[in-house]
């Protein structure tokens, strides 16, 4: 008896983006969308305005848009800290 092998199986996606060379650039970009999408979310729960938390973070409405905007990844630890405790959630990074 022949095992037969499935010729559509290849290597993973991750491998695949290994070798694009973007991987790193494709995780962040998820997690970033993964954090604008739970902030937006707490901030519609708690009923706060684009405008209110920004007033609550002592930033611009411009700078909490950036911060909810999923393809802009240049929002700091710091600014994701401040905006977690503003909405009563909290940010956890880790290394694994």
């Amino acid at each position: 008896m022949t095992k037969q092998t499935n010729p559509r199986l290849g290597s993973s996606f991750e491998s695949w983006l290994d070798e694009q060379g973007i991987r790193e650039e494709i995780t962040a970009a998820a997690i970033k969308s993964v954090i604008a999408e739970q902030l937006a979310g707490a901030m519609k729960e708690k009923g706060l305005t684009k405008a209110r938390m920004a007033e609550l973070m002592n930033t611009s409405r411009t700078q909490v848009d950036r911060l909810l905007d999923p393809a802009n990844g240049g929002a700091t630890l710091e600014t994701l800290l401040r905006a977690a405790k503003i909405v009563g959630r909290e940010l956890r990074v880790e290394l694994v």
